[in-house]
C-alpha cells in the first residue's frame, strides 16, 4: 500500500514562555515560541524533506489559532489537528539556567490537548504514515491515553514502524509510578526508541548508559534503533549487535536546549526511514548520530524550536 506520509505525530502543540529579556522594572519578558516535542520532531523532518502529518488539538483563541498557522508555514499537514472552542490552548513557560538546562511550569488543567478523543482520529493520516511517533504527554490522561493507544494499534496493523520519546515532565502527572506505567507501556510498543539519560535511568535506576539500555533492551527485544541522550556529552545507539556512541558538538554559542532532542529524534527517523530498522552496523549508527548531534547542537543555539529547525546545508558545514 503507497503511504501518503513518511511520518505522522500525536501529541502536544502548545506555546513555549521564554524569558527574553527584563522590563524597564526589572520584570521578566516572556516570548511565546511554538512548542511541543511531537511537532518539533516533525518541523525537523520537514527540513530534511520528508513529508509529515500532525494529530491533536489546540484551543480555538489566540495561541491555538497561531500554532495552527505556524504548522501550516512548516509545510506540515494539519488535517488532523482541530480547534477546540471550549478549552484553552497549553502553555507552558521555561525556566533556562545558565547550562541550558530547564525547568518547566504548565498550564494545563485541562488544555486542549488532553481532550482528544478515540473518535477524533482521523484514521487514514495513521494507516498512511511509514512512521507513527508520540510520547508521553498524550499518556498522562485517560481521554487522550485512550486516544494514543487506539492510533498507536492502528499505525501497527497498517505495517508503521512506531518511534517513541517518553519525554517525562514529572509536574504533568498525579504521581510518578503512573508515569513509570505509561512509558512501559509506550517502551513495549515502539520499533525506535529516543531516551534522554534522566528517563533511562528512572525506568532502570542506572546511571551507567549499556547497563541501562541492556536492562531495557532484555525486557522489550521489539525495540530495534535505540537511542539515548547524554545532553552535553553526546549520544547512544543500540542496535542489533551494533553499538555506537558520538560526543555532543560544543561549539559555544547554547541559549537553551529546547527542542534538541525532538531534533535530535527527528534526524534518526530519517535515516531510518533511508535504511530501515534492521541490519544497522556501527558504521551506519555512528553516521547517524553525528548527523543528529550537529543538527541538536544547532537548535541550542537559537530560540524556541518549531520556527528554529536548521537546514541541512547548515547541518552539513557543522559536520565538515
Amino acid at each position: 500500500m503507497e503511504k501518503r506520509f513518511d511520518v505522522t505525530a500525536l501529541g502536544e502543540l502548545l506555546v513555549d514562555f521564554t524569558v527574553n529579556g527584563l522590563s524597564q522594572q526589572g520584570h521578566p519578558l516572556f516570548e511565546a515560541n511554538p512548542g511541543g516535542a511531537p511537532c518539533n520532531v516533525l518541523a525537523m523532518l520537514r527540513k530534511l524533506g520528508r513529508s509529515c502529518a500532525f494529530i491533536g488539538k489546540v484551543g480555538d483563541d489566540l495561541f491555538g489559532r497561531d500554532l495552527k498557522q505556524t504548522v501550516e508555514a512548516a509545510d506540515i499537514c494539519t488535517d488532523g489537528l482541530i480547534l477546540d472552542p471550549r478549552a484553552h490552548t497549553t502553555l507552558a513557560f521555561v525556566k533556562t539556567f545558565e547550562n541550558g538546562d530547564r525547568d518547566f511550569s504548565f498550564y494545563r488543567d485541562p488544555g486542549a490537548d488532553m481532550l482528544l478523543t478515540e473518535e477524533e482520529l482521523p484514521e487514514d493520516l495513521i494507516t498512511g504514515s511509514r512512521i507513527f511517533h508520540f510520547g508521553t504527554l498524550s499518556l498522562t490522561h485517560e481521554g487522550v491515553r485512550a486516544a494514543t493507544k487506539k492510533a498507536v494499534k492502528l499505525a501497527k496493523e497498517a505495517g508503521a514502524w512506531i518511534s517513541f520519546d517518553p519525554n517525562l515532565r514529572p509536574p504533568l502527572w498525579r504521581d510518578l509510578e503512573e508515569a513509570r506505567a505509561q512509558i512501559a507501556w509506550g517502551l513495549g510498543q515502539c520499533d525506535v526508541l529516543k531516551i534522554a539519560d534522566n528517563e533511562l535511568e528512572f525506568m532502570t535506576g542506572e546511571t551507567d548508559f549499556d547497563r541501562g539500555a541492556a536492562f531495557l533492551r532484555a525486557k522489550y527485544p521489539n525495540i530495534k534503533v535505540f537511542c539515548a541522550t547524554a545532553g552535553p556529552d553526546g549520544s547512544y545507539c543500540w542496535s542489533g549487535d551494533a553499538r555506537a556512541f558520538v560526543p555532543a558538538f560544543l561549539l559555544g554559542g547554547t541559549i537553551e536546549t529546547t527542542g534538541a532532542g525532538d531534533t535530535f529524534c527527528a534526524c534518526v527517523l530519517h535515516h531510518v526511514l533511508k535504511h530501515g530498522v534492521e541490519g544497522l552496523d556501527e558504521a551506519s549508527l555512528t553516521e547517524m548520530l553525528r548527523y543528529a548531534n550537529a543538527a541538536a547542537y544547532l537548535v541550542t543555539t537559537r530560540k524556541g524550536a518549531i520556527r528554529s529547525m536548521p537546514e541541512p546545508a547548515e547541518v552539513e558545514k557543522i559536520l565538515s
